[in-house]
């Protein structure tokens, strides 16, 4: 247990450095933190993470968890601020969940301000953009963090580029834009999506000794040539970083089932390398740090809305914010009220249509 307890506190270690840096970018934000205040931040988080790691081995639900049905008296009067995750909660697959447009016209309505901040790193922050475009939904660019933009903010403000190396991607075309944006060289991705490498008697896969990162997000054309590229990378290559965009389980490609996550990619890469890689994805609190001072909020007045109970809510109970699961997505009410689980949200709703149900709600 105090192994798992210790890994789990580096994994999120890594991820509140991550989005430390994100957070300092000056391509995304205004430096919302000192070196001092962030070393605070990862230590404090790290205690609250240990305490709950700790205890989950014995410890069963016990908290009510309520079902949304006032809204209008006990969510919407106290929150200024909705973060919303994408996948599960606005669309699955391509497909927009019934009645999120109309929810989000009427938030914007009331005056809520919103963010949408999303673990999948298959399209860039202009790619998201499109897909939200072609959905219906009138959402702003500002208003939007990807996974695969967090990746590349990292290298950016680790000033990767200056090191004169280059980046390996296992993922899809939403990294490669990202890190043209700042013009660090990369191969690997898509391109690599055919490759099969020869296996006879003296055959090997010669890689890039200048590879100084290999970056891992979901990759729908994952094959046995690019895990076997980026493990020669990773052992091979003095300093070579192992960066992933995020370790979720499952996602939606379509709105008919689960299929498996980015965790699965990072899973192998892991596994053949011995290597913890830096996570640069939710949870972490230096995003809420930034919305903080940046609209000078109470994080209490802040809500993380998600449907994956260790990524969304840890993301919002870890950080001092309201917090709803919504069982659109993946979680289902069983699980969230089962003896088993220990992360506990304000509230949950079949979806943030039902933040709408209570008809005294005025838009």
């Amino acid at each position: 247990e105090d192994v798992f307890s210790f890994k789990s506190n580096m994994r999120l270690a890594t991820a509140v450095a991550a989005y430390a840096l994100l957070a300092s970018s000056a391509r995304a934000f205004t430096p919302s933190c000192s070196p001092v205040s962030l070393a605070r931040r990862v230590s404090q988080f790290g205690q609250l993470s240990t305490r709950r790691m700790s205890s989950s081995a014995d410890t069963s639900l016990k908290a009510n968890v309520l079902k949304l049905t006032e809204p209008a008296k006990d969510l919407l009067p106290g929150i200024d601020v909705f973060i919303f995750d994408c996948d599960g909660v606005i669309w699955r697959g391509d497909s927009v969940i019934d009645g999120i447009p109309e929810t989000l016209e009427k938030l914007r309505k009331l005056g809520k301000k919103m963010y949408f901040v999303t673990n999948n790193s298959t399209k860039s922050r202009a790619g998201y953009k499109k897909k939200f475009d072609s959905l219906g939904l009138n959402v702003p660019a500002e208003e939007i963090f990807s996974s695969s933009f967090a990746a590349a903010a990292y290298l950016e403000q680790t000033n990767f580029k200056d090191k004169g190396k280059k980046v390996y991607v296992v993922g899809e075309v939403g990294i490669q834009e990202e890190l043209d944006l700042i013009g660090v060289p990369h191969f690997g991705g898509p391109e690599d999506g055919g490759k099969v490498p020869e296996m006879g008697p003296g055959c090997k896969v010669e890689h890039d000794h200048d590879v100084g990162a290999v970056v891992v997000g979901f990759d729908r054309n994952i094959n046995y040539y690019k895990i076997q590229y980026a493990q020669l990378c990773i052992n091979e290559n003095p300093g070579c970083e192992f960066i992933a965009t995020n370790t979720d389980a499952v996602t939606h490609l379509t709105d008919a089932q689960e299929w498996a996550g980015n965790g699965s990619m990072v899973g192998a890469i892991k596994g053949c390398t011995g290597v913890e890689p830096t996570v640069v994805g939710k949870p972490s609190p230096l995003m809420i740090d930034y919305l903080e001072q940046k609209l000078g909020l109470d994080k209490s007045r802040i809500c993380m809305v998600g449907d994956r109970l260790d990524t969304d809510i840890l993301f919002g109970t870890d950080n001092g914010l309201k917090s709803l699961l919504v069982l659109s997505g993946v979680t289902t009410e069983e699980k969230l009220l089962s003896l088993q689980n220990t992360i506990t949200p304000d509230f949950y709703a079949d979806s943030i249509v039902d933040f709408f149900i209570d008809s005294k709600v005025a838009v």
